[in-house]
């Protein structure tokens, strides 16, 4: 294995994972105010409502395809009698259709973000790099898609009996860069491109995928109080409890709204 293929396919994974796991810690613990999307949809919505749900659950379907074929073992899916001819069906198409929605979803926010004024007004330069990072492994991946294995005859070509274990071998640490020496060119491009997103994740508005909005269930209510006067003489409307009035004033009815 010559020096070149070991930082390709050992060094370079290493380098991008360490960064990727200490940025975020880094990131969470020192800039909580920036852990945010830094929605624009004040300034657009039409286009947003086409675009982000497009793009977002189309690569929620890549990833969760990425997962079952890179990290699941194929003994493990052919164990429970998930046979290679289906998997390579599912993989295949709806994989193809998962990642159509998600560079068509793309398009349209990008589109979106230069057209409009304001939103391209509020994009910052790590905002660019971040779509040109986030576009590359998408159209490569579907060009692997395409080259390999719909046009590539029945069985197409059989990741999992490479790439997928070599993944895994660098979670063992125990690295085999000898199984991606004949792995096609569009699938070597297409990892490097996923790794080098992975190294500037953290440092960019995409670190919100880690962000789940559980505590709204739990948060307490936002009590609103009414600036009219003599508001608290009317009768509360319902579904509306009457706050407690302070000595000397008069208090409004306040919403439990969540």
């Amino acid at each position: 294995m010559s020096v070149a293929s070991h930082l390709a396919w050992v060094v370079f994974p290493y380098v991008a994972m360490a960064v990727f796991i200490v940025g975020a810690i880094w990131r969470y613990r020192y800039d909580k105010f920036g852990w945010t999307t830094r929605s624009s949809e004040l300034y657009e919505h039409t286009i947003l409502r086409l675009g982000s749900p497009l793009f977002h659950f189309g690569i929620i379907f890549v990833a969760l395809g990425h997962f079952m074929g890179l990290l699941i073992p194929k003994s493990w899916t052919e164990a429970v009698g998930f046979k290679e001819t289906a998997y390579h069906f599912v993989a295949t198409y709806m994989g193809a259709l998962a990642g159509l929605a998600t560079v068509v979803g793309l398009a349209i926010l990008i589109y979106r973000r230069r057209t409009t004024g304001p939103v391209f007004l509020a994009t910052t330069r790590v905002d660019k790099l971040m779509y040109v990072l986030l576009a590359l492994p998408i159209l490569l991946g579907m060009w692997a898609t395409v080259q390999t294995q719909l046009l590539g005859g029945a069985e197409g070509y059989d990741y999992r009996e490479t790439i997928s274990p070599w993944l895994r071998s660098l979670f063992y640490f125990q690295p085999q860069p000898e199984l991606m020496a004949d792995v096609p060119l569009p699938f070597k491009l297409h990892i490097t491109a996923a790794f080098l997103l992975f190294l500037v994740w953290p440092f960019t508005r995409l670190v919100h995928v880690f962000s789940a909005p559980l505590p709204y269930a739990s948060r307490p209510y936002i009590v609103y109080r009414s600036r009219e006067e003599g508001a608290g003489a009317r009768p509360a409307r319902p579904g509306w409890e009457q706050s407690p009035t302070p000595r000397g004033k008069h208090a409004g009815p306040t919403s439990t709204t969540t």
